[in-house]
């Protein structure tokens, strides 16, 4: 059975991981009408692994398409310019679906009437161990899904299905973002009040964690949250939320891999960006939600406070940066 979606493959040096990603496609119990990968720009035989797969697609149709290396959000939207069907599904070239992920998938986009669903997924480390990350509790327990959403980024993109003219009316990827570019056109695609979604509670895909370089991407995921964060607040509070859950995972990162200064940087940032975003203009869609001065003074109190907890909780991980830093 063929079902009129496109499934979305970017690629960039993934000769030993696309073959993997195809083949979940091809396994489908319901098949997709095209993939279409897009290279960009790899130069290390990725596309060539791609084509390579034509033949064992089960009757998939297979585009792959080169391009110079532009980065994840431009290669999506080239995809997005290929395809030809109502739904869009994305697939990253790392990561695979179950069989029953577009059957599952089209049922429930199908059957509620939404711009976009996703749902759990298993989450595959670098050393073999593996969990589920339960991403359908969270959406549930949001009153709000749209400031849930934002506050917490539920959403894998490998479980992702779309609408694509919506995914197109709202601009596609921003490629003026180096990461994060996925989370930002789930704000821009959810934005509007007429516009639902939804997560169900089944782990559909496998997410691998792959190796990189902690501190430039880290820097560059912080910084592009940033800009995120500001553009899409539903309200002050939720920025507020965001914005220590953007600098936890930041200082966390670079904890965990010994990188002291670079995570006391990051969480000196943090009272900044807060009273930036406290006292910066709303934005008219926001205008709504900014609360009146009193409230602002009483939560910037609570921000301080939160924040005086926050280096208590990090001493050892403050008093082991000084050292780095003392003899500068």
């Amino acid at each position: 059975m063929t079902r009129d979606i496109s499934v979305i493959i970017p690629a960039y040096r993934a000769t030993a991981t696309i073959g993997r990603a195809l083949a979940s496609v091809a396994a489908q119990t319901a098949k997709p009408r095209e993939v279409i990968v897009v290279d960009d720009g790899s130069g290390d035989g990725t596309l060539a692994a791609a084509e390579a797969m034509g033949e064992r697609m089960n009757g998939i149709s297979l585009i792959v398409v080169g391009q110079d290396n532009r980065g994840a959000g431009a290669a999506r939207n080239r995809a997005l310019a290929e395809a030809t069907s109502t739904y869009v599904a994305f697939l990253d070239a790392d990561d695979e679906w179950l069989p029953e992920k577009i059957e599952r998938s089209m049922a429930v986009i199908e059957g509620g009437g939404h711009v976009l669903i996703a749902h759990d997924y298993i989450r595959l480390n670098a050393d073999g161990t593996e969990q589920t990350i339960d991403c359908a509790r969270r959406f549930n327990q949001a009153g709000d899904p749209f400031a849930g959403l934002f506050r917490q980024g539920f959403i894998g993109t490998s479980t992702v299905m779309a609408r694509r003219a919506a995914v197109l009316a709202a601009g596609g990827f921003d490629e003026s973002l180096a990461t994060a570019q996925d989370f930002d056109l789930w704000l821009k695609l959810l934005a509007a009040p007429e516009a639902t979604f939804t997560l169900f509670p089944e782990a559909l895909t496998r997410y691998h964690v792959t190796g990189g370089s902690i501190s430039s991407f880290t820097a560059r995921r912080l910084a592009c949250s940033l800009i995120i964060a500001r553009r899409h607040a539903p309200g002050l509070p939720d920025l507020w939320y965001r914005l220590f859950a953007i600098h936890y995972e930041a200082l966390t990162a670079y904890r965990s891999h010994g990188q002291y200064l670079e995570a006391l940087t990051s969480g000196l940032k943090l009272p900044w960006d807060l009273l930036a975003a406290t006292f910066a203009p709303r934005r008219p869609a926001a205008a709504s939600t900014v609360l009146p001065r009193w409230v602002t003074v009483i939560l910037w109190a609570w921000v301080v406070g939160g924040f005086g907890a926050y280096l208590y909780r990090f001493q050892d991980l403050v008093m082991a940066a000084i050292k780095l830093v003392a003899p500068l």
